[in-house]
């Protein structure tokens, strides 16, 4: 049967035209019960005998949601408790244009085969088909449709010949109208609280139910705290005549009563406004984005520049001090919440028998939010999650409710699954969806692969990595040519040939942009099967490459380049340390030995040519743990070594990436993926340039070259560590390199590698822009063909922006893992003394570098429990004089180091001073001897 809708449409250039869209109604649309045999289905998915205890529905029988509860009460439908739902097409389609988020977990839902979850296209079907009526509003007519579908459904089910044992459908609804016209048309309706209370075999659940309004003004006080939010209408009004801004509202770590909110101007320019007090605040959560007034200009302060001693969390974030006044605002109004689940513990209640208690969350940047459970004496101790329902003006915290727990707080697995979640690490299995696109094992080069692709298995390939590396992306060769000059390849992992366009696998790739690398464990961005097999350039097997090829001369000037994909042999998988020792042992001479010197040469000459132009040597300090093979727990930490097979490869790597930037560029100057590293704003040296002059060094920032320059000549006698100490502080003024589109910018130069392009080419087993890039070179050459996305800049660039945010995220879990390893590694070792170097002075602190450990810690002046010493701060200097000793950037101090691990969801490194002795603030030497005396496990 064929329905038509027609409506008219009025276009751009003011014509009108007319639209017909036909809507096919049909019969045979089945029903999905295994308790109905009118319907001819070849498969059912709700169960014959559904079985859920509720002291309300007695009876067997299927739960029809509306949207509202599917998009309030995801958390409740996610239970494995839950089963036997019907989810309507309406329902679908109107969470679909209301949630993402909700959307696409209700659709994992539907995937679980053993949750019985049925879609039933009830907006095709003859008998469930409704055409809106006049006047009746679009929600009002999902509302019928919804009760029209399941009034059909109980027919449909009564009439089944089979059904004897009285199965009926339960229509779920937390909206008053719709509930009372569904009892009037003689339909079994609950609210979904009254439905999930009457499961008395599962009283848990009652806790991942958000609350209702009726819920939340039953928990708010009478007295008013906040100011009321604006409505949306007055906002954008506000918006556009310039009296409000839009921003990212973006809380402090360091003090709960502080905020800045980040106004995006145009193109490049960027406001930053700050927010002081609760009420200015105005219960916006961290990343919502806001709209904002300023105040008048007298009442604009200077940000706060005291560290909390129990909110020293993360001292990136928080190094440089402003004394200066900055933009004031308020919150004036909410325009998008970025809510999420959030992790963290519960704090419970003293009052006994109370079910209502307070969650701190692990990210100090969220409020504390009231729940209300009945499960507080089990989760006491454990690490949990909870989603916020809503935050009401009269309310000194946000209500929400508690959606799973994770384990019990401070074992390994759980605050690794905790440290992913907080950083939006996408680390679930992957799909069968996804891993129906892999390659058939066993698997082997076909004649087709060969196609427009070199046969170099005949090359000297060999890989350089890290030991235990399993995911190699890269390998190079090195040969002479008859005449004089050399050949040199980079052959990387050619993982598109795997990957194509648009499909599941594709898809999750570009969702997840990076493979996470944490301490003793990694995140794949692309199934094992790819990342440590197929497209891991493994010795002695044969596989798919892209190649780089360049011809160069005796002082490695680039005379010909050529890309193309191949197939590669790898003749050797070598560590730094093996690479190394091939080239250092004079008695060696096979071709895989001289194909490494030969590297390690141009090598040196390409580094220092590199050097020359102004590309910046930093120095930041990384830790490699010894892990037990039995616990898994860090017994020894050093800092890692790096050797000139590092350099070695990191060249070559430079440059290939530089050869494929430039190519991809030529061809497609509108939507090449580039990567730039934006100039430092000159504001950003000032920490850098104080600390050198404290100890009479000058140091030029006025171009990359005048730095790297002047960090080369940096020298103080007696002191060979200064230095590294000062490329450290370099690296922390730089900006975050970024990935672009070609089209959408004009700047593309990247500042630290003193290169006017830049791309990444050589890693797209651990990273997709890498994938990008490969698909561009490959059209470029004629090796592959292309596709619209590819082509499209606008959404080239919305990619760039989804991996630049994965990547930062990758780095700040990367930073957690490694800090809580430490803390594992100091936990039983009770208190150690070390030599440091003070890297930042504060108010009331020292912030102390420990090079042998490559820790920060911060020694705080005036503890809860001691009298404050008397301190005097020049922020000129910076400087801070503790009675009589005053500590300078780069003095050197001795310091204990212990875990304080009194609050156990925010365990810290705690460091006091020992050396320079000031009386009443030093510590004395912890006796160290047993500590010393115990076998090193290394």
């Amino acid at each position: 049967m064929l329905k038509s809708k027609t409506f008219v449409k009025k276009t751009r250039s003011g014509g009108v035209m007319k639209i017909v869209r036909e809507h096919y109604l049909r019969d045979d649309i089945w029903c999905g019960s295994e308790a109905c045999v009118g319907c001819k289905q070849e498969s059912t998915v709700l169960q014959k005998e559904p079985c859920i205890e509720s002291s309300l529905c007695s009876y067997p029988h299927y739960l029809v949601p509306d949207t509202n509860v599917v998009l309030h009460q995801i958390d409740v439908l996610e239970d494995p408790v839950i089963q036997n739902v019907i989810i309507l097409q309406t329902v679908l389609q109107e969470v679909r244009h209301r949630s993402a988020p909700v959307y696409k977990r209700l659709k994992d839902i539907m995937h679980e085969k053993e949750k019985h979850f049925y879609t039933f296209t009830n907006e095709h079907h003859r008998e469930t088909f409704i055409e809106r009526e006049p006047g009746e509003s679009a929600n009002d007519r999902n509302d019928r449709a919804i009760r029209v579908a399941a009034k059909w459904y109980s027919r449909h089910l009564k009439t089944s010949e089979s059904n004897t044992d009285g199965l009926k459908v339960v229509l779920l609804t937390n909206d008053q109208g719709n509930k009372q016209k569904a009892e009037e048309s003689g339909l079994l309706v609950h609210k979904c609280e009254e439905y999930v209370k009457s499961l008395i075999a599962n009283p848990e659940l009652v806790d991942r139910l958000a609350l209702s309004n009726d819920d939340k003004n039953e928990i708010t006080s009478s007295k008013v705290l906040f100011p009321e939010h604006l409505p949306l209408s007055r906002i954008q009004a506000g918006i556009k005549s310039g009296s409000f801004l839009q921003g990212t509202f973006r809380a402090s770590r360091d003090n709960y009563l502080e905020a800045t909110v980040f106004v995006q101007g145009e193109g490049e320019d960027s406001t930053e406004v700050l927010i002081q007090g609760l009420q200015n605040l105005n219960r916006a959560v961290h990343q919502d984005v806001v709209a904002v007034q300023l105040l008048p200009r007298n009442q604009w302060v200077a940000p706060s520049s005291v560290v909390l001693q129990d909110e020293a969390y993360n001292l990136m974030t928080s190094m440089f001090l402003f004394s200066y006044r900055k933009p004031t605002g308020k919150i004036v109004g909410i325009i998008k919440r970025n809510w999420r689940p959030f992790c963290g513990m519960l704090n419970v209640s003293h009052i006994k028998e109370s079910t209502r208690h307070l969650f701190t969350p692990a990210d100090r940047r969220i409020p504390r939010i009231r729940i209300e459970t009945r499960q507080a004496s089990t989760l006491a101790g454990q690490r949990i999650m909870v989603a916020i329902d809503g935050w009401p003006k009269d309310s000194r915290y946000p209500n929400g409710h508690f959606v799973r727990s994770l384990g019990s707080a401070g074992e390994k697995d759980t605050e690794e699954e905790v440290l992913l979640l907080e950083h939006d690490v996408p680390h679930q299995a992957f799909s069968q969806a996804v891993l129906s696109f892999l390659p058939k094992i066993p698997w082997a080069i076909k004649p087709e692969d060969m196609v427009r692709r070199e046969d170099l298995r005949h090359l000297t390939v060999c890989s350089v990595d890290p030991p235990g590396c399993t995911d190699i992306d890269d390998a190079l060769h090195c040969r002479d040519l008859e005449n004089g000059n050399l050949e040199v390849g980079v052959h990387i992992a050619d993982v598109s040939h795997f990957i194509r366009p648009g499909n599941a696998l594709d898809r999750e790739a570009a969702n997840r942009g990076t493979t996470v690398y944490l301490c003793g464990k990694r995140i794949d961005m692309v199934p094992e099967l790819l990342s440590s097999n197929l497209c891991s350039l493994r010795s002695n097997v044969e596989r798919l490459a892209f190649s780089c090829i360049w011809e160069m001369n005796r002082e490695a000037e680039i005379l010909n380049t050529r890309f193309t994909k191949s197939v590669i042999n790898s003749k050797a998988s070598l560590t730094y340390a093996e690479a190394q020792m091939k080239i250092d042992d004079t008695t060696k001479n096979d071709d895989i030995t001289k194909s490494l010197r030969g590297l390690n040469k141009l090598a040196k000459i390409l580094k220092r040519r590199r050097i020359e132009k102004g590309a910046l040597t930093l120095s930041s300090l990384e830790v490699r743990f010894h892990i037990d093979s039995e616990t898994h727990d860090p017994i020894d930490l050093q800092t890692k070594e790096l050797m000139e097979t590092n350099s070695m490869v990191e060249e070559f790597m430079l440059l290939a990436n530089i050869s494929v930037a430039k190519k991809i560029y030529d061809e497609f100057p509108e939507c090449a993926v580039l990567r730039k590293h934006p100039a430092p704003p000159p504001s950003n040296y000032d920490i850098l340039l104080k600390a050198a002059k404290s100890k009479d060094v000058e140091i030029h920032t006025d171009s990359a070259k005048a730095l790297a320059d002047s960090l080369d000549v940096a020298r103080v006698d007696g002191f060979p560590y200064f230095n590294t100490l000062l490329r450290i502080l370099a690296t922390r003024c730089m900006m975050q390199a970024v990935y672009f589109c070609s089209g959408m910018d004009s700047d593309f130069h990247h500042y630290g590698l003193a290169s006017p392009i830049y791309t990444h080419f050589t890693s797209p087993i651990r990273r997709y822009a890498d994938i990008i890039v490969h698909r561009l070179l490959a059209v470029a050459i004629g090796a592959d063909s292309t596709y619209p996305d590819l082509m499209e800049k606008h959404k080239q660039s919305t990619l760039c922006n989804n991996l630049n945010y994965r990547h930062k995220m990758a780095q700040y879990a990367q930073r957690a893992s490694v800090a809580f390893h430490t803390q594992l590694f100091f936990k039983n070792r009770g208190i150690l003394n070390e030599e440091g170097f003070v890297l930042f002075v504060r108010k009331n602190a020292i912030i102390v570098l420990i090079p042998k450990f490559g820790l920060e810690g911060t020694v705080f002046f005036g503890t809860k429990d001691k009298t404050a010493p008397n301190l005097v701060f020049d922020e000129g200097g910076p400087t801070l004089k503790v009675e009589q000793h005053t500590f300078r950037i780069f003095d050197k101090v001795t310091v204990t180091i212990s875990l304080d691990d009194s609050n156990i969801q925010h365990q810290k490194i705690r460091m006091a001073l020992i050396n320079p002795v000031i009386p009443g603030v030093s510590v004395p030497a912890p006796d160290t001897e047993p500590q010393a005396k115990k076998p090193k496990l290394s």
